[in-house]
């Protein structure tokens, strides 16, 4: 896999249902302390500008350690190929039962990329925090899956026990061509 830090994405990356893969320098973000997530995510986010500036994206970040048994080059492969980290059906995802019974294929946030987005300071605080108060560990984001947002479709769904409606579930709008929608990977170094 080729590093796309200094001389930007090939031809073959942009290639029609080809994600572009790239690696994001940030040593610095840790979870064995409380990252600076602010500071990461100016370092991330601008690689995400750099990439794609002027689209409308949604991102699903990637822990590996949810993935027991798979290198994160395994990981990236396999969304690659599918356009989706999901590539277990007996596997038990997070929080995919809602009130409705609606289907979810993912959850993410939705962002349009612009010189003044922020997107990664705010994922990084809550796969530190809210982890740490759903399964008493954080989760250190390994990779952002970068997806076309008008390839999904927003799920508007509701948790048991709360009152609020919530906007970060989506679904393929062409189930059967995942792999289009996925437009990068970025893999975020150790």
């Amino acid at each position: 896999m080729s590093d796309h830090r200094d001389s930007g994405p090939t031809p073959e990356d942009r290639a029609p249902g080809r994600a572009v893969v790239f690696d994001i320098d940030v040593p610095q973000y840790r979870v064995d302390t409380e990252p600076d997530h602010r500071g990461v995510g100016r370092v991330v986010d601008a690689e995400l500008r750099r990439h794609f500036l002027g689209r409308s994206v949604v991102v699903r970040g990637i822990g590996a350690q949810h993935h027991p048994g798979r290198s994160v080059d395994e990981l990236v492969e396999i969304i690659r190929r599918l356009g989706t980290d999901r590539y277990d059906p007996a596997r038990a995802g997070d929080r995919y039962d809602n009130l409705q019974n609606k289907r979810i294929d993912f959850f993410a946030f939705r962002r349009k990329v612009t010189s003044r987005m922020r997107l990664f300071g705010a994922m990084s605080w809550g796969f530190y925090h809210s982890s740490i108060a759903v399964h008493g560990a954080p989760v250190r984001l390994d990779l952002l899956l970068v997806y076309d947002a008008a390839r999904l479709r927003e799920v508007v769904h509701q948790y048991e026990g709360r009152a609020d409606r919530k906007r970060d579930g989506y679904v393929f709008r062409d189930p059967d061509h995942k792999p289009e929608a996925l437009l990068g990977i970025a893999k975020l170094s150790r």
